[in-house]
């Protein structure tokens, strides 16, 4: 079954429902970070979660989510945009972090309870837009229900989940984001949360083989709906050797003759993709005398 993300609202447009399957762009992940479980699990749900939000914006509008707690884990970082492609990296992803129960990897402990979750929002324009709020629990999904309420004042339910096989490999991802905008009545909030109850864990309803169909329908019952958008989501980087050479003559020519002499060039690896480019001796002499305006 391939990943799929869908929006939806009800017919009244008081229930706003963003829901994503995310195991393959995980798996892709994984493969290219080679992360250990519980950093697989991090990665996997701030990615989600970066998706689900970059989905609420315009063509090339990026956002980015930083999770920045005080566990061994460090920085877990992701970027998407609307076109439902998203690029992420953990700090340490080789970290081996024991679990809380053989079904249960420990990511609040992993990423930690103290520190801040961070949204910024580049619309194109001249400055972006960031909101933050102290994370709760480090479990990413808590974290973003408590942003939402505090630094955007829209009540969310926040669903995030990486099933993670024994050998490291990723069974099933996926995730929602369920906002109630003003107007919503007693009664359906709290058959929503019967319905969010009766779902349980979000990585078992994929993982059980279910379609995002079969989660639209318990989380906008008895009501009409209206698809918003349809979308394929996708791991993708927008690096290339261009940009890294742009920031390698950022450097400036001293630092750049520094790594000719003692390094014979450059090995530039990305952050978020962990592609490799090489810029040998001579590569690196073009730019010097390129930063030194001798060409």
């Amino acid at each position: 079954m391939d990943d799929q993300l869908i929006w939806a609202t009800d017919q009244e447009g008081q229930i706003r429902l963003i829901a994503a399957r995310t195991t393959d762009l995980v798996r892709e992940a994984q493969r290219r970070h080679n992360s250990w479980p519980t950093a697989t699990a991090a990665l996997g749900r701030t990615m989600t979660a970066a998706l689900l939000i970059g989905a609420m914006q315009k063509g090339d509008e990026k956002i980015t989510l930083r999770i920045l707690g005080d566990g061994p884990l460090g920085a877990v970082v992701a970027q998407s945009n609307g076109q439902g492609q998203v690029r992420g990296y953990v700090q340490n992803p080789d970290l081996d972090w024991p679990s809380k129960s053989p079904e249960k990897l420990d990511v609040g402990g992993a990423v930690g309870s103290t520190g801040h979750l961070h949204v910024t929002r580049d619309l194109g324009l001249k400055e972006s837009y960031t909101g933050s709020a102290p994370l709760v629990s480090g479990e990413i999904a808590e974290d973003l229900t408590h942003y939402f309420a505090t630094s955007e004042q829209t009540p969310s339910a926040v669903a995030l989940g990486v099933l993670v096989n024994e050998d490291g490999s990723v069974q099933a991802a996926g995730g929602y984001i369920l906002q109630l905008l003003p107007g919503v009545s007693e009664e359906r909030i709290e058959d929503i949360e019967k319905q969010i109850q009766a779902l349980g864990p979000i990585s078992h309803f994929f993982a059980s083989g279910k379609d995002l169909a079969d989660l639209v329908e318990p989380l906008l019952p008895g009501h009409e709906k209206k698809v918003l958008a349809v979308k394929k989501p996708a791991f993708y980087c927008h690096c290339d050797r261009e940009r890294l050479t742009v920031m390698l003559k950022s450097l400036g020519a001293q630092e750049l003759a520094q790594m000719r002499e003692e390094q014979g060039g450059a090995e530039v690896v990305c952050h978020f993709c962990s592609e490799r480019f090489w810029f040998s001796a001579e590569d690196l002499t073009a730019l010097e005398r390129e930063v030194s305006g001798l060409e």
